[in-house]
């Protein structure tokens, strides 16, 4: 009897180490990304198992009323200052601070291997979802404006308690991202968690340790929360909001939305980053450069073979001096989707094939670099084409200040965060909430620009003034020398709500990308029916000219992207051709002489766009493109020469 006890035993043993094997095998390198020390691990692992939240037998929280006074002192804010921030808050009179305290009358021990704790997320949510969230989940606006201590007792949903959760909301969410699936899959997931967690506050020496963590059982995302040391019964639990951050000015930008300061004092100036930037951009880009070549001459009959994973291409190239090859060995030219890393490979074993990409062309197809180039041409703010730029992952502190003196002058403090790399308003957000901004800078790399308050609108008829942007499609054939041409015919997207700045997270409003929103209606206006249109909105100005001021932009913009030698630039390699669409709008300003203009503004530059509506109302679109970039004709093509 006593053996088959033993056995038993070591059966139930073996297969807790195998479970738990198991468990590492899966969630390894997010323990370790995590920094979560191995001596909790089994008993996370039991605790994640079992869904055993123990964290209420061992802290407890207590309220307590913040010290104004101590915070004026500290702050030297004078007493109408205070008055004045006193009465901006959601509910004026006392504010009640929550603090995690250590209950358990053992305290907690550091080396203690249970010592790690489950903490729930009351709220998990993509931003574009979280008003709808709010108005339409039962309770969840309740429990929100009294977990952030908003005394209200009205009906739900309220509209005014809504917005007052999402400009607060800012203070108490934390965010992950999921490594895998599609790209609206992978656009940051942002969560609060509950009563418990959202009240551990902030310390520059914390006592404990918190992360979020994903357990792939049950696709399931936790906030674990551990020793830091060995704490006391009544000993405070407090966490590091800028944990990892150990530059100085940095930190207090981070932790501005905690602990405001005054940042007027920086230079709002950002002159073009440094060489090494560049040089940091092209290693963790992986390319390698060519080995300087001469320019292939080739008969003015020679058939090229073209080697495509465009189906595009493959579709609508019917030239006949190209022809297909299914065989990349063989191929003239390589128009290919992915982008083409080992040029100096290529450069060495095939030097005559033609390629649809220029080596550093990062420059301008990633925003953080197009912001940089832009420098060149309009100095520390950048070029009049592109809207004020900020990169927050190493401008930050200008942007704060920036956004401070905007608001001392009283000027307008809209803002759109886009990521780095990005396309089709994924992960894009708008706000005049500077917390709203400074957090993006925990989700994915991404710039943040100024926000078009006076935009160029389109009269709908059945829908009223909106905004619209324009896609032109431009062909770079050559570096040195520069040749740059534009597609005469250009694409429009429009909105499909009034303009007004407001109602930011409402995207038919405020973008006008509608192909993958679903429901949406997609306005389609050719471009030979908008320009009489537009010109009958807009007598005063002609298309003619403000298409000039556009292909200015444009032919300022290459000529600083080219103006140096790569990784600073493009790279001036003779075998390449490269087709790339640029977004852009149109905003009201005035010239020197104080006359309203519309000024041209660059949203974004993307390699190897999407052209099924050029190829669709424009079925010699490929042939066009073709004779241009290879061989080197443009008789009869709709192409202007830009540069």
């Amino acid at each position: 009897m006593e053996t088959s006890e033993v056995e038993k035993d070591t059966q139930e043993q073996n297969k807790e180490e195998e479970e738990f094997k198991h468990f590492i095998d899966l969630h390894g390198p997010a323990l370790k990304s995590s920094r979560i020390p191995p001596i909790y691990w089994k008993s996370l692992h039991y605790k994640l198992a079992n869904e055993i939240f123990d964290a209420g037998h061992v802290f407890g929280i207590m309220q307590v009323e913040q010290v104004e006074d101590e915070q004026e002192a500290e702050d030297g804010e004078s007493d109408e200052e205070a008055q004045e921030e006193e009465r901006k808050k959601p509910n004026p009179g006392v504010e009640l601070v929550s603090k995690v305290l250590v209950t358990s009358e053992n305290g907690l021990q550091a080396t203690d291997p249970t010592s790690v704790f489950l903490i729930d997320h009351a709220w998990t949510y993509r931003v574009e979802s979280a008003r709808q969230q709010l108005e339409q989940v039962p309770g969840l606006l309740q429990r929100m404006a009294s977990l952030m201590h908003f005394d209200f007792h009205g009906e739900y949903p309220d509209e005014d308690v809504v917005e007052q959760v999402l400009e607060e909301m800012w203070k108490y969410n934390q965010t992950y991202q999921l490594s895998q699936g599609t790209a609206e899959e992978k656009v940051p997931v942002w969560y609060i968690m509950d009563e418990f967690g959202s009240q551990v506050q902030h310390s520059d020496e914390p006592t404990c340790s918190m992360a979020p963590f994903f357990y792939m059982p049950e696709q399931i995302a936790y906030t674990i929360l551990w020793p830091l040391q060995d704490l006391a019964n009544g000993d405070e639990v407090t966490r590091d909001y800028a944990y990892g951050e150990s530059n100085p000015l940095i930190r207090k930008c981070r932790l501005l939305p905690w602990e405001p300061a005054d940042m007027r004092a920086i230079s709002p100036f950002t002159p073009e980053p440094s060489d090494l930037y560049y040089q940091s951009i092209f290693q963790e880009n992986k390319e390698t450069l060519p080995r300087p070549t001469e320019a292939q001459v080739y008969p003015k009959d020679k058939i090229f073979k073209v080697y495509t994973e465009m189906r595009q291409v493959l579709a609508n190239l019917k030239h006949p001096q190209f022809v297909f090859t299914d065989k990349e060995e063989e191929a003239d030219i390589l128009m290919l989707y992915s982008h083409i890393k080992d040029y100096r490979k290529l450069s060495e074993e095939r030097p005559h094939v033609l390629l649809n990409q220029f080596p550093c062309e990062t420059m301008v197809t990633v925003k953080d670099c197009l912001a940089s180039v832009a420098r060149r041409v309009g100095g520390t703010e950048g070029a009049k084409w592109l809207p004020r730029t900020f990169n927050l992952k190493t401008e930050l502190p200008q942007f704060i200040s920036h956004y401070q003196q905007n608001q001392e002058r009283g000027q307008d403090n809209h803002w759109i965060c886009k990521p780095w790399n990005l396309a089709r308003g994924l992960d894009t957000h708008i706000t005049n909430n500077l917390n709203y901004v400074i957090r993006q800078r925990e989700s994915t790399p991404k710039v943040v620009c100024k926000y078009l308050e006076k935009p160029v609108l389109f009269e709908r008829q059945e829908v009223g003034p909106v905004k619209f942007d324009i896609r032109y499609i431009v062909l770079l054939r050559s570096v040195q020398p520069l040749q740059l041409y534009a597609y005469n015919v250009f694409w429009l997207r429009f909105s499909n709500r009034p303009f007004s700045l407001d109602h930011f997270d409402d995207y038919q409003k405020h973008f006008t990308v509608m192909n993958y929103t679903e429901g949406a209606q997609l306005k389609q206006v050719h471009y030979d029916d908008f320009i009489p249109q537009f010109e009958k909105q807009y007598p005063e100005y002609p298309w003619k000219d403000v298409q000039e001021g556009l292909f200015q932009s444009f032919a300022e913009l290459f000529q600083a992207a080219c103006s140096r030698p790569a990784p600073y630039g493009i790279c001036a390699y003779p075998a390449s051709r490269a087709v790339y669409a640029i977004d852009l709008m149109l905003k009201w300003d005035s010239n020197a002489e104080g006359e309203r203009i519309m000024q041209p503004q660059i949203l974004e530059v993307n390699f190897s766009p999407d052209c099924a509506r050029a190829c669709k109302y424009h079925p010699s679109f490929y042939d066009d493109v073709f004779r241009t970039l290879f061989l080197d004709d443009t008789q009869g093509c709709p192409v202007t020469r830009i540069v």
